[in-house]
């Protein structure tokens, strides 16, 4: 990522620091929040002709971008932004073979990075009058349903675990099947964050939350730490990280996607259309089955917007079943 302090003009360096010290997201959020300005203002530069052609898109400045600047944008401007995104922006500029064109997804993304630098000019920092973007449109997202386990399929998973790394995959499957962590709040666990029936989780911009443990998750903790602490000893480990790597030091991001994707294999299920997200799509959709309510599951999840959480609605609802069960014409049956 890079350095938005030193790449940044004064106005967009103030915006990010708003989000990192004030609104406390995190490092990640704050980089994408300035790439996705850069994006655009180096768009904006091209489009009204105040840089040489010449000037590859990814070497255009914008230390420079001031307030008239920003002041003079247009919702035309930003819709022919989105038109470059949709057909001529690099999807992967590492890619050996370019593919051209941002998904909806990664379109409303960087629109929802305009529009909230755009409410911090007006509203917090009142650098602006009005928000020439208060009526823009977002591009139309399809929602498609979460891909996931069933039970059967859960304990065909766990069933097949094996191997060098036993007791730590099948403790990490399991987590990600029962407490529905993300990937990220898997690796960043602590021994100090492992407590009898709970575990402490850093999510999403540095916000905390308790999770519970169930009898086989808190099993299988116990059971993978006996085994971490005779690692420890022979290989002299000093990280307090909860989950080591074959080198003794913290499992990395790459590594639980590799273990997932082999322990799928292994059981001989879809190793290609589910991940370690799929698993807490999973772990969403089993627990919602069996009468958790929304609002606990967003709380369990760490989803900030009870709106994210209710796509798991469409999976599995109990009370639309029993609803097209109880038409009069549920039995009918044609007479031939």
């Amino acid at each position: 990522m890079s350095d938005y302090r030193k790449d940044a003009s004064p106005l967009v360096r103030d915006f990010l620091t708003y989000h990192e010290v004030i609104k406390s997201h995190s490092q990640k959020t704050v980089d994408e929040y300035y790439l996705d300005l850069r994006t655009f203002f180096r768009f904006l530069k091209i489009q009204r002709g105040v840089v040489d052609e010449s000037v590859p898109f990814d070497e255009i400045p914008v230390n420079d971008v001031d307030l008239p600047f920003v002041a003079a944008v247009t919702r035309a401007e930003v819709y022919d932004f989105l038109a470059f995104l949709a057909r001529d922006r690099v999807k992967n500029e590492r890619a050996n073979l370019p593919e051209y064109g941002l998904s909806a997804a990664s379109r409303a993304r960087k629109i929802a990075t305009l529009r909230s630098f755009y409410k911090y000019l007006t509203v917090k920092s009142g650098l602006l009058e009005e928000n020439p973007l208060e009526q823009l449109d977002s591009p139309k997202l399809r929602r498609t349903l979460p891909k996931y386990l069933t039970v059967e399929e859960s304990r065909q998973l766990l069933s097949s675990v094996g191997g060098r790394h036993e007791k730590r995959d099948f403790c990490i499957l399991m987590l990600f099947l029962t407490c529905g962590l993300r990937i990220s709040e898997l690796v960043g666990l602590d021994l100090g964050d492992v407590h009898e029936d709970h575990l402490r989780i850093l999510g999403k911009g540095g916000k905390e939350r308790v999770t519970y443990l169930n009898a086989a998750a808190a099993d299988a903790i116990n059971d993978y730490l006996a085994l971490r602490v005779r690692e420890a000893e022979r290989k002299d480990v000093t990280t307090r990280a909860l989950f080591l790597s074959s080198r003794g030091d913290r499992i990395s991001r790459s590594t639980v996607h590799a273990l997932v994707k082999k322990h799928l294999l292994e059981a001989g299920l879809d190793a290609d259309g589910f991940s370690a997200h799929k698993l807490r799509h999973t772990a969403a959709t089993m627990l919602l089955g069996k009468g958790v309510d929304l609002k606990t599951l967003q709380e369990l999840l760490g989803h900030e917007h009870l709106g994210t959480t209710e796509i798991y609605t469409h999976i599995e609802n109990t009370d639309l079943k029993i609803a097209a069960d109880a038409s009069p014409l549920a039995g009918f049956k044609p007479k031939n």
